[in-house]
């Protein structure tokens, strides 16, 4: 499979690559910052240089048959405000011009959806995020909203917790049940979850919860 990653140099965009590349796929990679991947890892995939922020350089990427892209841009403090619900944005327009089927992001367990059973551990989650995570919360809620009026693209998403580092154990749970904010997974199952999504209709325009 054609597979174009954002945010590959980051902790969970590198697993993606790396379990993406191990399964044989062809990876496009769009990298503002091309030296941040180990030069042997740069010899196995498409590279672009340049800017997810920028229509043009998110098209380039997709270009050329992209049939799949994971989106797994992380957010911090010193991040530009909403950079994820934009690069989403550039993304969702370019998707029908180009002719790429699916789009698979990683969201937060901080935003809730009318599907969730919510539970207190969920109620915490949020407060906490919207009081010491405000960048981050905004982005993936505003994100989630531009996605809930895109039904014409066919996007799937994960919702994690606590990611941490950690082999691949593939005994994680997708789904709606109430979760605690202590609820842990690591980047490398998060990444299984999201390439799996590439190829299963099963959470079609959901963003389930997962964890372990």
């Amino acid at each position: 499979m054609k597979i174009t990653i954002f945010g590959a140099t980051g902790a969970l965009g590198r697993e993606c690559l790396d379990q993406c590349l191990e399964a044989r796929h062809e990876v496009t990679v769009l990298a503002r910052t091309p030296s941040k991947l180990a030069p042997e890892l740069r010899d196995r995939i498409r590279l672009v240089h340049g800017d997810a922020l920028d229509p043009k350089h998110v098209a380039s990427a997709l270009a050329g048959g992209t049939e799949g892209i994971l989106f797994a841009i992380g957010v911090d403090k010193s991040s530009p405000e909403n950079l994820c619900t934009d690069v989403t944005r550039h993304i969702l327009a370019a998707m029908p011009r180009l002719g790429v089927r699916r789009l698979v992001w990683c969201g937060g367990g901080s935003t809730i959806v009318e599907d969730d059973a919510v539970s207190m551990g969920a109620r915490f989650v949020e407060i906490f995020a919207r009081t010491f995570m405000a960048l981050r919360h905004r982005d993936k809620l505003h994100q989630l909203e531009l996605l809930h009026h895109s039904l014409d693209v066919e996007w799937v998403g994960i919702r994690p917790l606590q990611m941490r580092k950690g082999p691949r154990r593939a005994d994680y749970r997708l789904g709606f049940h109430p979760y605690s904010g202590l609820s842990k997974i690591h980047f490398a199952d998060c990444a299984d979850a999201m390439i799996r999504m590439l190829t299963d209709d099963t959470w079609l325009h959901k963003a389930p919860i997962v964890l372990y």
